[in-house]
């Protein structure tokens, strides 16, 4: 198997492994946990979100990168099996809003990588997060809770996630180019 392949397989693990920890983090993380609420983090000044923003806006990057390196019936099948595992995980409450919002972003940033993945990888997954972080956002939290109180909060995490991976997809595209690679 060739090391662009172990890679991908890696991505893909923790693309899967971003899935119970939102579920998770939801519940039990943050510096609000009121009961029958989610747990919190500030994410801005003044600006709190759900916890699990932090592991989805990775997902959405390793999704991309899953795309890059195993291919789109890959990437299509981690979305189809993430929002799945989404709805085996998440708290009883958030199973629709979990599996909806999940399933949903993540063909968001499969239709708009897809097409811009060959004009740069940055672009490509700079774009695409930002279109499936808006739409997991509005998702989740509209079937969660009915509300979109929360809106700017998930955007902003999601987005500092995004922002965080960008150096290290960088760095891969870099590493693509100088091996020969895509």
């Amino acid at each position: 198997m060739s090391s662009a392949r172990r890679e991908g397989f890696l991505f893909l693990l923790g693309f899967a492994l971003c899935i119970p920890a939102a579920n998770w983090m939801i519940g039990h993380v943050g510096t609000v946990c009121a009961p029958g609420s989610p747990c919190l983090i500030p994410v801005a000044p003044g600006v709190m979100a759900p916890s699990g923003v932090v592991t989805i806006g990775a997902a959405l990057v390793l999704r991309d990168l899953v795309q890059r390196r195993l291919g789109v019936r890959w990437a299509f099948g981690a979305v189809l099996s993430g929002a799945a595992l989404s709805t085996l995980v998440a708290p009883p409450a958030l199973v629709v809003a979990s599996g909806a919002a999940f399933l949903f972003s993540e063909l968001a940033d499969l239709a708009v990588y897809t097409p811009l993945q060959r004009r740069g990888l940055v672009l490509a997954v700079l774009a695409s997060s930002l279109v499936g972080l808006v739409v997991d956002s509005i998702f989740f939290l509209w079937l969660a809770f009915g509300s979109l109180d929360f809106l700017a909060g998930q955007v902003i995490g999601k987005a500092w996630m995004v922002l965080a991976a960008l150096p290290v997809v960088h760095w891969i595209r870099r590493r693509d180019e100088r091996l020969g690679r895509m």
